[in-house]
């Protein structure tokens, strides 16, 4: 991991990813890239990148750019190599480029929480990040003076399909020096025998050199409840989970349950896309 990038709207919740990204990028020398979308219409664009007067496009530059200097001034960021990036962009759009123009190995960013993805860029454009993207997704919700990790979940259903992102799952378990506790959450809609369940991992796990995990199966009501239940039972200091882009979170995660579990957990949430 080389490269590391949080999208910013200078918000608290965007500080506490930074602070984050500042831990990681100086454990594992890596560079942070800063990444603030100015969302403008289309027309200003055009002009701005002209070189026409534009008094409104060129004053959100130009406070940009302030905010930067006072961002990239703070204690926690020195001896950081910081690359501070404004771009004309719908954010969506703008987040994916830059990860494909740069080859972004993370994406680090911040949510409000429970109530519903921060608008730090415009509405759903943060849940469509975590969804879409085929870069892992760090969502941090809260201030971590010290980002370290012992106990990392892993949740899936371990079909033959989330073989890929388990493998970069292991990769972030060796980075962080954690513990991979895979689990299966059993509820009553879908329910599975604990044979069919070790029948599941034994399969899924034949040809695996990784060691350092565990396997669980635990019951609740939800997908998300077991997930954030078990992960408060260990003390999880990350969740992982597989996403399937358009259409939603892995197999037995439905539409919703991505979204809904980067919202209500509390602990940071880290995705991988199918």
């Amino acid at each position: 991991m080389k490269k590391i990038l949080v999208p910013t709207d200078f918000s608290i919740q965007a500080d506490y990813s930074l602070h984050v990204a500042a831990q990681l990028a100086k454990k594992h020398n890596c560079e942070i890239y800063l990444l603030h979308m100015l969302e403008l219409p289309m027309n200003q664009v055009d002009a701005l990148n002209s070189r026409s007067e534009l008094p409104e496009a060129l004053f959100y530059l130009k406070l940009a750019q302030k905010r930067f200097k006072s961002l990239t001034n703070k204690p926690f960021l020195k001896k950081i190599k910081i690359n501070e990036i404004v771009k004309f962009h719908q954010a969506f759009d703008g987040i994916m480029d830059t990860c494909k123009e740069l080859k972004i190995d993370l994406i680090v960013m911040g949510s409000h929480g429970v109530s519903g993805f921060r608008e730090m860029f415009i509405g759903s454009n943060t849940e469509k990040v975590v969804r879409m993207s085929d870069i892992p997704v760090l969502v941090i919700k809260n201030y971590h003076k010290t980002f370290r990790i012992k106990n990392f979940v892993y949740a899936s259903d371990f079909s033959d399909e989330n073989k890929v992102s388990f493998k970069k799952a292991i990769k972030f378990a060796k980075l962080f020096n954690a513990t991979l506790h895979l689990l299966i959450v059993n509820t009553p809609s879908k329910f599975i025998t604990t044979d069919d369940a070790d029948s599941t991992f034994h399969k899924f796990l034949k040809n695996s050199r990784f060691k350092n995990y565990t396997i669980n199966v635990f019951n609740d009501y939800t997908i998300e409840k077991g997930i954030l239940n078990f992960a408060h039972h260990i003390d999880a200091g990350l969740i992982g989970i597989s996403t399937h882009g358009r259409k939603g979170i892995a197999h037995f995660f439905n539409g919703s349950v991505s979204e809904d579990l980067v919202n209500h957990a509390k602990r940071p949430v880290l995705t991988f896309k199918i």
